[in-house]
């Protein structure tokens, strides 16, 4: 697909902004949050043609050193506090992926700096954060992007094209499911300690509670409430992003959810089981997030690779669409439709005795695709939307929504009780007790949004 056809594809468009940045002239970016994930997104944006990484920041040294010289052979800067990377006139972009607790704050800071921003996902921990990140990025015409990479895939804009035509009929029932296996012990119990030399913990933790300094909490902080939002919001949120994109929804009407820590040799507070039931106009979205097996939903196709397979049975992460004329499989690198079987066509009693698909008639044509993760090309666009003062896709807008959706399953898990959301005043139908779960109070000094 060419640039236009893709363009065409995902929705990007030209629009006017505060400056105009010639099509030719370098685009100087700074990565913030030299973790696994920061490191491979800055490097897909280096590919981009004028980008440069121009500085690093990280609240670990041996981090941002590591960082420094494998993306810029240690000719950009380091630094252990974002606000002084905020202060460089060469950055004209932020790359955020620090973890979820601190989206908000530089994102926030980096609007009002005047710089562009693009943000992992999640897009925030909480939704009143989102929002606030949303109005900083209209009030200072900043573009603002989150990481969501399937908004970038092909195949997944194919999807939204055969859903939404009605290929594969009427669509009521949505899955989505997340899986792995952390048994016997995956995430281990280690006691406090203090923390490693060139880690600045209360920088770490910054709007969070002070603790004492725990290794699990640091390299496994996606397990711990304080400092993410679990699963859902770290696998989910790219599911339930594609989910709103192909159903052409933003937030959910309803949502119901239980499940429960089942692992509890594990360390952390997030549940390795999660089931949330979302009732969205016209149809129900059923999200689960397992980490006590790896199979997953739906069986395998020979020749087809799945998204994060492990071995020959599995199929750890997908979303399925359940039509009137056919159900619609999809990962992150494809999708399979399966037919149903024509009404007209003979129906087959007892057991075996199946005839040959070819002898079969049915409501739609079999199709798959095989693709590739998106993420390259997904970085690439943020760095041409800085250039060309582009609209990214999805915007920041369509990431608060996506993720919001996410922490929405959290609350009802954590509140205990089905939950009715206003999206339009993005807030809970007469419970005040829920209300209280939008937003947390951050430690000062960080109570800055």
């Amino acid at each position: 697909m060419d640039r236009r056809g893709f363009v065409q594809a995902t929705g990007l468009t030209a629009w006017a902004a505060s400056r105009a940045v010639g099509a030719s002239e370098r685009v100087g970016f700074a990565l913030i949050g030299c973790g696994g994930r920061g490191n491979y997104v800055a490097r897909m944006m280096q590919q981009a043609p004028g980008a440069e990484v121009v500085a690093v920041c990280d609240v670990f040294d041996e981090r941002a050193q590591k960082t420094r010289q494998q993306l810029t052979g240690g000719k950009a800067p380091a630094f252990k506090d974002f606000r002084k990377v905020l202060e460089l006139k060469e950055v004209d972009a932020v790359l955020l992926a620090t973890p979820d607790h601190w989206h908000a704050i530089p994102t926030v800071l980096a609007c009002q700096a005047g710089k562009d921003v693009f943000v992992e996902k999640p897009f925030s921990l909480t939704i009143r954060e989102g929002r606030k990140m949303v109005e900083a990025g209209e009030r200072h015409k900043r573009i603002l992007m989150a990481g969501t990479q399937h908004r970038s895939a092909p195949h997944i804009a194919e999807a939204a094209s055969l859903v939404r035509s009605g290929y594969i009929g009427e669509v009521h029932f949505v899955r989505s499911w997340n899986s792995g296996n952390l048994s016997p012990n995956r995430i281990p119990r280690l006691p406090d300690a203090d923390p490693p030399a060139g880690l600045d913990w209360d920088f770490f933790q910054g709007p969070v509670a002070k603790v004492p300094y725990n290794p699990t909490k640091y390299f496994n902080y996606r397990q711990f409430y304080a400092y993410s939002g679990g699963y859902i919001t770290d696998f989910g949120n790219h599911r339930i992003d594609s989910i709103h994109q192909i159903m052409n929804v933003t937030a959910p009407r309803t949502v119901a959810a239980s499940g429960g820590k089942l692992l509890k040799q594990n360390d952390g507070d997030v549940p390795d089981l999660l089931q949330v039931t979302y009732e969205y106009p016209g149809f129900i979205l059923d999200y689960v997030s397992c980490w006590v097996n790896s199979h997953g939903l739906g069986g395998r196709s020979a020749g087809m690779q799945y998204y994060n397979m492990a071995g020959p049975y599995n199929r750890p992460h997908g979303f399925a669409f359940f039509g009137t004329k056919g159900a619609l499989f999809m990962d992150r690198i494809g999708y399979e439709i399966f037919p149903e079987v024509d009404p007209e066509a003979p129906r087959v009693r007892g057991r075996g005795g199946v005839p040959p698909a070819a002898e079969m008639k049915f409501r739609c044509e079999r199709k798959q695709f095989q693709g590739e993760d998106a993420t390259a090309a997904h970085a690439r666009s943020f760095i041409e939307c800085v250039r060309e003062r582009g609209k990214p896709f999805p915007d920041g807008e369509a990431g608060h929504r996506s993720t919001s959706a996410c922490l929405l399953g959290n609350l009802a898990y954590q509140a205990g009780r089905k939950l009715r959301w206003n999206a339009e005043r993005e807030d809970f139908e007469n419970d005040r007790e829920a209300s209280r779960l939008l937003s947390r109070i951050a430690r000062a000094p960080w109570n800055l949004i």
